[in-house]
C-alpha cells in the first residue's frame, strides 16, 4: 500500500479526475517495459449489483437517459483551449507543500480519424521532500471531444531517476492493432482516463444530476467510477480565492468491489468554467490537500 504514498498525493487531479488518481498512484504496481506494438487486454470490471430491483436490472437512474451526461455527450461545457490550472499539494500535518501540479488544456488533435482534445497534467515534488521521492510526471490524454472518451493515453514517468515511458491507444474492439511505438489497450466503450474523467466531472450537470458513472483506465488498470452529488453551495478558500461550489464524491469499483481505505471529494466552482478548486483524498495514513494557486 505504501510504495507510491507521496506519488498519490501529488495525483489527487484526477482519476480523475480528481480522487481516483491519488488511489491508483498509491495503489499503482511497478512501470512495465513496454514494446512497440505491443498488444494488452484490459479487463473490464464488472458492473456493480444495481440498488433495487432484481437480478439484471438497472435503476432508472442509472442509465444514459436517467443521467444527463452519464456516457454521452458532456453538459453545458468544453475546455477552454489554452487554460492552465496550478495546483498545490499538501499533508496538512506536514504544513508545508510536498508538490505542485499543473493541469493544461492544449489543442484539438485528430486521433484515429476522431476530433480530440489534448489534456496534459504535470506533477514535481517540491524540497524538501524530493530528497525522499523525487517525481517529475507528465500525463496526456487525447480525449474526444464529443464525449471525453480517451483515445490515447501516454505516460511519462520519472521518478527516484527511473525513467518509463508508455504511449497507450485505447480501443474496444480487439481488430484495431496498435500504430507503431504505441500499445494497444482493448477497454470498454467510452472508458476514459484521469485527465478526461476530470474535464468530463466538470461538464455533468449537477443541477439535475445526482450520480454518473464511468470506466477509467490508468494506464495499468481499468475501475469503474461513480461520481455522486455530495453538496451544493459548498464555500471553499483556497490560495486562489473565495469560491461556492459543488461537492462531489468518488467512488472506486475494482472488480466490482469498491475500495475502502480512501476517501475522495472534488469540489467544483460554480459558474460556467466550472473550476476544480480543491480535491481531498483521506488515506490511511495521511490526508492529502490539492487546492487550486491560479487559473489562467
Amino acid at each position: 500500500m505504501g510504495k507510491r504514498l507521496l506519488a498519490g498525493l501529488l495525483v489527487v487531479v484526477g482519476l480523475a479526475a480528481a480522487g481516483i488518481w491519488t488511489y491508483q498512484r498509491y495503489e499503482a504496481t511497478r512501470p512495465k517495459t513496454i514494446f512497440p506494438g505491443e498488444a494488452t487486454t484490459v479487463v473490464a470490471p464488472p458492473e456493480p449489483e444495481p440498488v433495487g430491483g432484481g437480478p439484471g436490472s438497472r435503476p432508472e437512474a442509472d442509465s444514459p437517459a436517467g443521467i444527463k451526461g452519464a456516457s454521452g455527450v458532456v453538459v453545458g461545457f468544453q475546455p477552454r483551449t489554452g487554460e492552465t490550472l496550478d495546483f498545490s499539494a499538501n499533508v496538512p500535518k506536514l504544513n508545508s507543500t510536498v508538490a505542485n501540479l499543473r493541469v493544461k488544456v492544449g489543442e484539438r488533435r485528430n486521433i484515429a480519424g476522431k476530433d480530440a482534445w489534448h489534456l496534459q497534467a504535470f506533477a514535481h515534488t517540491e524540497n524538501p521532500y524530493r530528497m525522499v521521492f523525487e517525481l517529475d510526471d507528465e500525463f496526456d490524454s487525447y480525449s474526444e471531444i464529443s464525449n471525453l472518451a480517451s483515445l490515447k493515453y501516454e505516460m511519462h514517468l520519472n521518478e527516484r531517476g527511473q525513467k518509463v515511458d508508455t504511449v497507450e491507444r485505447l480501443t474496444a474492439s480487439s481488430r484495431e492493432p496498435a500504430p507503431a511505438n504505441e500499445v494497444a489497450a482493448r477497454v470498454m466503450p467510452g472508458t476514459r482516463d484521469p485527465i478526461g474523467m476530470l474535464m468530463y466531472l466538470r461538464g455533468v450537470d449537477w443541477g439535475a444530476t445526482r450520480e454518473v458513472k464511468s470506466p477509467v483506465f490508468d494506464g495499468h488498470k481499468l475501475y469503474d467510477v461513480r461520481a455522486v452529488l455530495a453538496g451544493k453551495s459548498e464555500n471553499v478558500t483556497v490560495a486562489a480565492g473565495k469560491y461556492t461550489t459543488t461537492k462531489i464524491e468518488i467512488h472506486v469499483m475494482d472488480n466490482g468491489v469498491e475500495m475502502k481505505d480512501a476517501h475522495f471529494l472534488l469540489y467544483l466552482a460554480d459558474g460556467t468554467e466550472r473550476l476544480p478548486v480543491l480535491m481531498e483524498a483521506v488515506l490511511p495514513v495521511a490526508t492529502a490537500r490539492v487546492e487550486l494557486v491560479k487559473a489562467r
